[in-house]
């Protein structure tokens, strides 16, 4: 408890500073003050006209609200002409869960046998109080986080958590948004005056002059976000999976297995062959066509360091540009390099919108693609490796924008976002239409067959994203892609995972078929 902040003589009012009287029966009520902040309502009340009563108030008033932190400051006094004297006093309390919490009231101090004692009255303790009641916290109904339809949202990694004994929210969209979903209370309880027989609240007194908590409405859809979440289940390890509207931004699900962090929004990974979407949309731009004849060998030498493809595959002769990216060639896409400058793959990466800072209304991982500082940096840049970083919502957004053949900003809470972001270029027509090509041959004939027989005429594109030092190196199993016949792009990631196609491959198709 802190210490009290003591009646000065200097801050009575005019005229009466020399008065004795009133000097000593501010001393008294210094006493009584001091005594409260302390939490000891037993002497509190020796002070006063009626200890008992004095102290059973006190005592209800400190177990029942249980401040931190106490301070009770005198501001003057004055003689009435009875001879009794009257003083202000402030209260101020530091209560946890509902916040600071400050009052004013005024003590009268009468002379009883030649010693000064404060007169006890129940609106001594807080000027709004009759007999019969005291102070206590009150719940504050905290306003909910809700989906699409407005029904609170099922996604416990982007609500986050409450603190249950301060009633703050301490992660995800309940962190975030805590002002706006208690109503800027500062905290999930309220004083109120309370019936001390009954215990019902009779008047909520502190934050009474806060706005009801409001909502958060987010753009997730239930029935996507549940076949996100089912589509995860059994997966023995860190897995996300991330939804958008191609033609909003809107984030239709996010999913993590297990919860905490959100990855599916704020995980840093290499995102692997996944990344050849904007490595072909850069060569696309450089003049390469989807049936131009290309070699895809074992292996890609580049000062030294060796590139190989998975299991050492190689492609026939004949094979083409659309045939290397279906089933992802890494040795073509490193020797590809040479048609690239080192600003290529930056650039190009814009287009997607990366390299800028989205406003999507809650913490997101916004993707890194560095310009090339070496020939070795590019080559692995191109198969989405070196310090090409990606989030699943980023790659999401990049299967989004082949689909929509513009980039639009994800966005999760609409109200919230002041300006989204505006991708520096745009992809040309061409570009497009041969990205989409290629997706759409990943899933007929390459490294995608696991959406083969899916409804919906799925176009993808697959990653093995290496991580690590261990030999063999592990991998991150990846899948992006959209659906032909809706408004719906995604994305799925299995940390430390194996193969995009064996291992993120299925998930996708079970969240698929489940969405129809």
């Amino acid at each position: 408890m802190a210490g009290i902040g003591y009646w000065g003589y200097s801050a009575l009012i005019a005229g009466e500073a020399d008065d004795p009287e009133v000097r000593a029966a501010g001393q008294q009520l210094d006493k009584f003050l001091a005594a409260w902040e302390a939490g000891d309502a037993g002497k509190a009340g020796s002070y006063t006209d009626t200890p008992a009563n004095a102290e059973s108030l006190i005592k209800s008033v400190m177990t029942n609200l249980k401040p931190s932190k106490t301070e009770a400051t005198a501001k003057g006094g004055k003689r009435l002409t009875e001879g009794d004297v009257r003083i202000p006093f402030t209260v101020a309390m530091k209560i946890p869960g509902a916040g600071d919490y400050t009052w004013d009231s005024t003590a009268k101090l009468v002379k009883k046998q030649g010693e000064w004692q404060v007169e006890f009255t129940t609106p001594l303790i807080h000027p709004k109080m009759v007999p019969g009641q005291t102070l206590a916290l009150q719940s504050r109904e905290r306003a909910a986080v809700l989906d699409v339809n407005g029904d609170a949202l099922q996604a416990p990694s982007i609500v986050g958590s409450v603190d249950p004994k301060s009633g703050k929210g301490v992660s995800g969209l309940e962190a975030r948004y805590d002002k706006q979903l208690t109503g800027g209370a500062g905290g999930a309880k309220s004083v109120a005056i309370v019936d001390r027989e009954s215990g019902l609240a009779v008047k909520r007194l502190s934050n009474d002059k806060g706005a009801e908590g409001v909502p958060v409405r987010t753009t997730i859809d239930p029935k996507i976000q549940e076949a996100a979440a089912e589509a995860l289940d059994g997966v023995g390890k860190n897995a996300s999976l991330v939804a958008v509207d191609p033609s909003t931004g809107h984030i239709l699900a996010a999913a993590n297995r297990p919860g905490g962090m959100n990855r599916a929004l704020e995980g840093r990974y290499p995102p692997g062959s996944t990344f050849k979407v904007v490595t072909a949309a850069a060569l696309l731009g450089e003049g390469m066509g989807p049936g131009d004849t290309v070699e895809c060998p074992k292996f890609a030498h580049v000062n030294g360091q060796r590139f190989e493809n998975q299991n050492q595959f190689t492609l026939p002769a004949g094979s083409t540009f659309r045939d290397s990216f279906a089933k992802s060639c890494n040795t073509f896409f490193v020797n590809a390099r040479s048609r690239l400058q080192d600003s290529s793959l930056h650039d190009a990466a814009q287009a997607f919108g990366i390299g800028g800072t989205w406003d999507v209304g809650v913490s997101t991982y916004d993707g890194s693609v560095p310009v090339a500082t070496s020939d070795n940096d590019k080559a692995a840049a191109t198969i989405g490796q070196a310090r090409v970083q990606a989030s699943p919502l980023v790659m999401a957004s990049i299967a989004a924008t082949v689909k929509e053949g513009a980039f639009r900003q994800p966005v999760l809470v609409p109200q919230a976002v002041k300006k989204r972001h505006e991708a520096k270029t745009r992809l040309d027509p061409a570009v497009v239409s041969g990205l989409r090509t290629m997706m759409r041959a990943t899933v007929t004939y390459g490294a995608g067959r696991a959406l083969k027989e899916v409804p919906g005429e799925p176009y993808a594109k697959t990653g093995t994203a290496e991580f690590g030092n261990a030999t063999p190196p592990r991998t991150h199993a990846w899948m992006i892609g959209y659906q032909g016949e809706k408004n719906l792009a995604w994305s799925v990631l299995v940390e430390d995972g194996g193969s995009g196609g064996s291992d993120a491959g299925p998930i996708a198709a079970r969240f698929l078929k489940a969405i129809g």
